[in-house]
C-alpha cells in the first residue's frame, strides 16, 4: 500500500461530484509511476454502487447510518482511520466545500503534510494556484507522504471513468460520541430563469465595475436569446440574484456557448462553467486565468466590444 494514491470519493444526493473522476484520472497516472494503485474511498450508507464507474485499482467502502449524510467529524475520523492503517503514498481530496472540511483535520490527525489548491500533481512535487489562479507555487514534499487538496476542473473527468474495480467492504471505525451532527440540508429555491438549462449564457463578473453597467450585458444578452449569469462579486454585491450565480458555491452548467464578460476565471468559477462547449473571454487583462480556458478571447474593454456585437445582433 506505500504506493497507492488514496482518492476521497466527493458525493451528493445519490450523485458522484465530477472532482473525484478528475482526481482518479491523475491519481491513476502517479501511482503508476510509483508502482502502485489508484484507490477510491467511498463513505456513505447504502452507497456502494456509487462506485460502478470509478477507475480505480480498489475502491474501499465503509457503510455506516453515521455516514449517510455527509458530516466532517464522521468524514474525518473515517479516512483518518484507513489512512492510518493503510499508509498510502498520497492522499486526494477535492478542495471544494467538503474537501476542505476534511483535509486539514486528516493533515492533524495523521500527521503529514497539507498542500492546497492543487492544480497540478508529480512524483514528489504539486503546483499550487494562489490569488485566484494569478501565481502559481510549486511545492516540494518533504518526506514520502502528503495529503493535497485538488482544484475542481484541474483535470479531465474522462481518466478517472471505468468499470470493474474491486469493491472492498471495510468497517467503520467507532463514530459514537460525535459532537456534530447532521440536521438538515437546505438548498437554494428555484430563480426566475434556470441557467443550467440555457444552450447560451452571458455571464458577468467584477469587470463591470457597477450595478447600473449590467444594462449593457442584459442587453447584448436579449438580442442574443441567452440566459444572463454572474460570478461570485455580482452576488455578493446583490446586483443579481443567487439563481445566476455560476460557480463551486453556485450552480454548475454546461451550455453549448459561454461568453464570460469582465470575469477573471477564478478556480471556483472554472469549477462551474468548464465543460461547456464553447467559452468566448472578454477580459482586458491578458493574464486573466479565464483565457486558460477559453476557446476564444479578447482583451479590448467590454465596454467597447459588447455595445459593438449588441449592434452587429
Amino acid at each position: 500500500m506505500a504506493n497507492n494514491i488514496f482518492v476521497i470519493a466527493e458525493h451528493l444526493n445519490g450523485k458522484v461530484e465530477d472532482i473525484t473522476y478528475e482526481m482518479l484520472g491523475k491519481a491513476k497516472e502517479l501511482a503508476a509511476s510509483a508502482g502502485g494503485e489508484a484507490v477510491a474511498v467511498l463513505l456513505g450508507s447504502g452507497a456502494k454502487g456509487l462506485a460502478g464507474d470509478f477507475a480505480a485499482g480498489k475502491v474501499l467502502y465503509v457503510d455506516s447510518p453515521q455516514l449517510a449524510e455527509f458530516n466532517p467529524e464522521a468524514y474525518c475520523k473515517t479516512i483518518a482511520s484507513l489512512v492510518n492503517s493503510h499508509a498510502p503514498k498520497a492522499v486526494l481530496v477535492g478542495n471544494t466545500s467538503q474537501g476542505m472540511d476534511i483535509a486539514a483535520g486528516l493533515s492533524i490527525d495523521c500527521g503529514l503534510p497539507l498542500i492546497a489548491y492543487a492544480s497540478d500533481l508529480s512524483a514528489g512535487n504539486v503546483t499550487s494556484q494562489l490569488y485566484g489562479g494569478k501565481m502559481n507555487v510549486e511545492s516540494a514534499v518533504e518526506g514520502d507522504r502528503f495529503i493535497a487538496s485538488v482544484l475542481a476542473g484541474a483535470f479531465p473527468t474522462d481518466a478517472g471513468k471505468g468499470s470493474g474495480a474491486a469493491v472492498e467492504d471495510v468497517p467503520a471505525p467507532d463514530l459514537s460520541g460525535l459532537k456534530i451532527k447532521f440536521k438538515q440540508l437546505h438548498e437554494p429555491e428555484g430563480g426566475d430563469v434556470d441557467i443550467t438549462a440555457s444552450d447560451v449564457l452571458v455571464s458577468v463578473g467584477r469587470g463591470i465595475q457597477n450595478e447600473e453597467n449590467l444594462e449593457i450585458v442584459q442587453e447584448f444578452a436579449d438580442k442574443l436569446g441567452a440566459a444572463l449569469s454572474c460570478s461570485r462579486p455580482i452576488v455578493d454585491n446583490k446586483w443579481l440574484p443567487k439563481t445566476r450565480q455560476v460557480g463551486k458555491s453556485g450552480l454548475k452548467v454546461k451550455p453549448k456557448v459561454y461568453i464570460a464578460i469582465g470575469i477573471s476565471g477564478a478556480p471556483e468559477h472554472i469549477e462551474g462553467m468548464k465543460d461547456a462547449e464553447c467559452i468566448i473571454a472578454i477580459n482586458t487583462d491578458a493574464n486573466a486565468p479565464i483565457f486558460d480556458f477559453a476557446h476564444y478571447g479578447t482583451t479590448e474593454d467590454l465596454f467597447d466590444v459588447v455595445p459593438a456585437m449588441t449592434g452587429k445582433l
